[in-house]
């Protein structure tokens, strides 16, 4: 089956779980575009800002209505179960839903499936062996930490990994008694409500998930709402910063997954063969839009020459497809307009006097000409200081640099407003663990890339972000603590 087969059509009757009810969404149309073929494969009437605020005032009834919140754990638990069976049951619908909405392949999409209910079946788990804290007693007392849901969360999630960021934020805030307003992506839309339907068929009360898509209005009207109480956004560091401004007056609880311009590093020391792959792996899988991907090499100068050659060659292997094909490594970009923003960064990367030794344009055929399609691309010759080299692309594009020494190398990591993730590559053991810890990121892989655990927290430090997702704790974010002492023992 090709992506020009049109294997999915959809009606322009696509309701949306708002409160207690699905409704057709009373805001802007927005047309459903097939970013490998530029065709229309359907509309989505988005929310109004009236619907949106019906929604949150829905939710808030029924976080405080419902016995959600109360119920013990292990209860909220067989909600989450049943939602992951779903989703693994509906796999072939969702993963084809994104792969249409945002040009991941198939293959890439189906994994995603599995992730999201992995996801949903882990914080199921959790729910199952969530416990209070008694704390040391310092006087005549019994002194208890209780853990509560802040009560209504706006959940946004950006286009490029629609599945499993939402679950990612779903499936916690549930677990943790919570209601939750899920914004996604206008681009995907469809499959983030159909992600949703998993957890309301599962069984989960009226009110307690609604999907409110659409543009800057409602962005605005989720975050602005006096009845939400917390709010979760992974997505661009510049949105995430007007976030932060906007709710800094209200004290809100906020969790902000921003940007990347992550470092993967090669020493002379590593396995070359090994590295070259997991370098390409990193910056060119998923089409170079995940927010860790390893945008920026840097080799030991005494094999940047061979090592370079290494990459250009796994480069040239990866093949840029129809998405639905099965020999395809990566589809389209997201949108034509993602790729119009890759190209103005190629354009900038040659006016400051890079040299593009890969890729750095459309691919050529007829095949690719009504696609929003893109050639992996590395670009050499710049000065840390360039564009390129601190601004995030979010796209296929590898900035090579070489280094001298460990000192260098670690300036040169931590020289941007960024610090998401790194990758190091060496046999010295020692010495990469010793780098790790000089890195200022939140996650730091060595010998391997990208390679991410539901049970491990993530998020960033400096621009990319505030708070974590993920793990025990990424469930603890979701609620807030309340010391209770009891008194009145005699002796």
């Amino acid at each position: 089956m090709t992506a020009d087969s049109s294997p999915l059509r959809l009606g322009d009757d696509i309701t949306l779980p708002l409160g207690t009810s699905w409704d057709l969404g009373e805001g802007a149309v927005f047309s459903l575009t097939n970013p490998a073929n530029g065709s229309s494969f359907g509309s989505l009437k988005t929310a109004s800002v009236t619907q949106v605020n019906s929604a949150i005032e829905a939710a808030n009834s029924a976080s405080q209505k419902s016995d959600w919140a109360q119920l013990p754990p292990h209860e909220r638990a067989t909600c989450l179960y049943r939602a992951s069976e779903l989703m693994t049951e509906r796999r072939d619908k969702l993963a084809m839903l994104q792969t249409l909405e945002n040009g991941k392949t198939l293959k890439e999409s189906q994994g995603q499936v599995t992730s999201a209910a992995g996801i949903t079946r882990y914080f199921a788990a959790v729910c199952e062996t969530l416990t209070e804290e008694i704390s040391p007693s310092r006087g005549n007392y019994l002194s208890a930490t209780m853990h509560e849901p802040y009560g209504v969360v706006t959940a946004i999630t950006p286009w490029n990994s629609p599945l499993t960021m939402a679950a990612q934020k779903i499936a916690p805030a549930l677990a943790a008694g919570n209601a939750v307003i899920l914004k996604p992506s206008e681009l995907t839309s469809v499959v983030s409500i159909e992600l949703a339907r998993c957890f309301i068929d599962a069984g989960l009360p009226d009110g307690l998930l609604s999907v409110v898509p659409g543009g800057a209005d409602v962005g605005e009207a989720v975050v602005s709402h006096d009845d939400v109480g917390m709010i979760s956004f992974t997505g661009g560091t510049e949105t995430g910063r007007r976030i932060a401004s906007a709710v800094a007056p209200r004290f809100l609880p906020t969790i902000l997954e921003l940007g990347g311009k992550s470092p993967n590093i090669v020493f002379a020391d590593a396995d070359l063969e090994l590295a070259a792959k997991g370098v390409t792996s990193a910056i060119f899988g998923s089409g170079g839009q995940s927010c860790v991907a390893g945008s920026r090499l840097l080799v030991e100068a005494a094999i940047y020459d061979e090592f370079m050659e290494r990459v250009k060659a796994e480069t040239a292997k990866i093949k840029a497809g129809d998405p639905l094909a099965e020999d395809s490594n990566i589809g389209p970009m997201a949108s034509f307009a993602q790729r119009e923003r890759v190209e103005k960064y190629v354009d900038i990367a040659k006016e400051e006097g890079a040299r593009i030794t890969a890729g750095g344009s459309r691919p050529e055929g007829a095949a690719y000409d009504k696609g929003a399609y893109f050639l992996p691309t590395i670009v050499e010759g710049l000065q840390p200081t360039s564009r390129l080299v601190q601004e995030e692309i979010f796209g296929a594009v590898l900035v090579a640099m070489p280094f001298e020494g460990a000192d260098h190398v670690t300036a040169l990591a931590n020289g941007t407003d960024f610090g998401l993730a790194a990758g190091i590559w060496s046999q010295d053991v020692t010495k990469a663990w010793n780098m790790g810890r000089q890195m200022q990121v939140g996650t730091v892989w060595i010998n391997t890339y990208k390679q991410l655990s539901i049970a491990a927290p993530f998020g960033g430090y400096k621009d990319s972000g505030l708070g974590r997702e993920k793990g025990l704790q990424g469930l603890r974010a979701y609620q807030q603590a309340k010391s209770l002492y009891l008194g009145g023992f005699q002796g």
